[in-house]
C-alpha cells in the first residue's frame, strides 16, 4: 500500500449479509479496529433494532463510530467524514490497521472520496414557494426550473422526485453552481486513503431469510421495550428514530396496526433496504465482491488475505 496515505480496509454490503461477523475475524488477524459506516449505530440507545455489536466483543475489538451521540442530537455526512478523519490518523498511530464496516454507502463514499458538496443551510424559504408552485402549477413546472440550472441533473430525476428536483435548485441558488457540477469535481479528486474494498453479497432469498430472522430475533431481544424508553426520553419525529424498525414499532405502540402487522412492516421495509443498498454499491467497479453463498467463512478470509498481501 502506499506509504504516504494512511491504509484503509472497508468492509461493505447490504444489511444482513455477515459483515459483523467477519468484521471480527479480520480485526483479529490484522490487527485492525473497526470504524462502523452505518447511520444509526452513531445513537446511543438504539442498540438491538441498529444490530450492533456486543459489549462483550466491543472489550475485545475497540470500535469507534458507535454510541458517540443521544438520538435527539443531528449528525451528517460532512460530521462523520471529519470525524473518520480524526479516528483513522489514531488507529495507524497504534500501529493497527483502520477497518470501515457498514452499509450506509454515502458514508462510506465520503470517507475515501470526500464529502465536496459545501455545508448550506436549509433554506425554508425557497423550499416553501417551490412546493407552492409544484401544488398550483403541477411537480413539472419545478423540474423545469431545475433543467435550467442543472440540466445534467434534471435528466437523472423526474419529476415526482420533488424533494430532490427541490435540493438540486436550491444547490445552485445558494452556490452559484449545480450539483452536477460538485459531483463531477469529486470524481476527478483522487481517493483520500489507500484502501481496498471488500463487498459482502448472499443470493436473494437466502438474503431475505436472514433479514426475517434477524427481525424477529430483535423482538425477541425486547426491540419493543426499546423503543418504549425511547419514547419516554425524546422526540420520536427526530430522523434518528425514524430508522428502520423504530419507526414502525413506534406506530403500534401508537395504536396504528398491531404487532404482527409492525413486524411483517419491517421486515418488508428492510429488504426493500437491502435491495437499494446493493444497487448504490453496484455502482462502484472497485469493490471485491465475495458471495458468501459460494464461498466458507475460512475461504473468504484466505482470499481477502490474498488480496491485501497483493496490494502491499
Amino acid at each position: 500500500m502506499s506509504k504516504n496515505k494512511f491504509p484503509l480496509l472497508v468492509l461493505l454490503g447490504p444489511t444482513a449479509t455477515g459483515k459483523t461477523k467477519l468484521s471480527i475475524d479480520l480485526a483479529r488477524t490484522f490487527k485492525a479496529e473497526i470504524i462502523s459506516a452505518d447511520s444509526m449505530q452513531i445513537y446511543r440507545e438504539m442498540d438491538i433494532g441498529t444490530a450492533k455489536a456486543s459489549p462483550e466483543i466491543r472489550r475485545i475489538i475497540p470500535h469507534h463510530m458507535i454510541d458517540i451521540i443521544s438520538p435527539d442530537k443531528k449528525f451528517s455526512v460532512a460530521d462523520f467524514q471529519k470525524t473518520v478523519d480524526f479516528v483513522i490518523p489514531l488507529i495507524e498511530n497504534k500501529g493497527h490497521l483502520p477497518m470501515l464496516v457498514g452499509g450506509t454507502g454515502l458514508y462510506i463514499k465520503a470517507v475515501i472520496d470526500g464529502f465536496l458538496l459545501p455545508g448550506m443551510e436549509k433554506d425554508f424559504n425557497l423550499r416553501n414557494k417551490l412546493k407552492e408552485l409544484a401544488s398550483k402549477q403541477g411537480r413539472q413546472a419545478v423540474h423545469s426550473k431545475l433543467a435550467v440550472v442543472d440540466p445534467e441533473l434534471a435528466k437523472k430525476l423526474h419529476p415526482n422526485d420533488l424533494r430532490r428536483v427541490i435540493r438540486g435548485i436550491e444547490i445552485y441558488k445558494q452556490t452559484g453552481k449545480s450539483k452536477s457540477y460538485f459531483i463531477k469535481k469529486q470524481k476527478e479528486r483522487a481517493p483520500r486513503y489507500q484502501n481496498i474494498k471488500i463487498g459482502l453479497k448472499r443470493p436473494r432469498q437466502q438474503l431475505y431469510q436472514r433479514i426475517n430472522q434477524r427481525v424477529e430475533q430483535m423482538i425477541e431481544k425486547g426491540l419493543v421495550e426499546e423503543v418504549e424508553k425511547l419514547r419516554a426520553k425524546y422526540d420520536l419525529s427526530i430522523t434518528s428514530l425514524q430508522a428502520l424498525g423504530y419507526r414502525e414499532i413506534n406506530d403500534y405502540l401508537d395504536g396504528k396496526y398491531s404487532l404482527e402487522e409492525a413486524v411483517r412492516l419491517i421486515k418488508r421495509n428492510t429488504r426493500h433496504f437491502a435491495k437499494r443498498q446493493l444497487t448504490w454499491f453496484k455502482r462502484d467497479n472497485e469493490i471485491n465482491w465475495f458471495n458468501l453463498a459460494e464461498l466458507s467463512h475460512s475461504e473468504v478470509l484466505q482470499k481477502i488475505k490474498d488480496l491485501i498481501a497483493a496490494k502491499r
